[in-house]
């Protein structure tokens, strides 16, 4: 990956959020795509569209049953920063849809913490400087302070749980194939996004 200076990610940064959506606005954009049988990205295939249709039934669900528990609201009232959240993202993908959900319900719960969405085809020179092992993967949370546009950490594309699945499975067979992505569903569905929130908690170092 080629590194830029700070100055030019600090303008690629700017020009993204100017295209980015809140939680509510990405919502209501997913289930409008669903109604007009689209979907996010540069690949507008049936499959694609299926996905999507699939994601939202999943994020609706994630919207009602992702839940924060005592202590981890006390920690996230110990997050005393000023940052702004970026997560590029797109309606399609399936460790999108059972992330997002988890990352908006604890950046919901701190006034020191916007989240903000953008889409990863309409906006390539972000994602290009945050790519996982050269791969354009997502959902990739990019935490910046929000005054200075300093990028302070990244996060993503999976909880580093389900990371480990993947790449354990990879290691011993060559390829993702069909076998490991059914696991992962039911490894999210189990998470019930814990593994995320916690992540969270550790990236906010609280």
């Amino acid at each position: 990956m080629e590194t830029l200076n700070t100055t030019d990610i600090s303008d690629i940064i700017k020009a993204s959020l100017k295209t980015s959506y809140t939680y509510p606005d990405y919502r209501d954009l997913v289930i409008n795509l669903v109604a007009n049988e689209s979907t996010t990205g540069n690949d507008k295939s049936e499959d694609m569209v299926e996905y999507t249709k699939l994601n939202d039934r999943r994020m609706k669900r994630w919207d009602k049953t992702v839940k924060l528990s005592e202590d981890t609201l006390m920690r996230i009232s110990n997050f005393k920063g000023n940052a702004t959240w970026i997560v590029i993202t797109e309606s399609w993908c399936g460790d999108a849809a059972h992330v997002v959900p988890a990352i908006h319900k604890v950046a919901e719960q701190s006034d020191h913490i916007d989240l903000k969405l953008v889409l990863r085809d309409t906006n390539e020179a972000l994602m290009n400087q945050f790519l996982t092992n050269g791969g354009k993967s997502v959902p990739k949370l990019i935490m910046i302070d929000t005054e200075t546009i300093e990028v302070l950490n990244t996060y993503g594309p999976r909880p580093a749980a389900a990371n480990k699945l993947v790449a354990d499975y990879k290691a011993k067979h060559g390829e993702i194939t069909a076998e490991i992505k059914e696991d992962l569903q039911v490894w999210y569905n189990n998470d019930k996004g814990q593994s995320t929130i916690e992540d969270l908690l550790q990236m906010l170092g609280v």
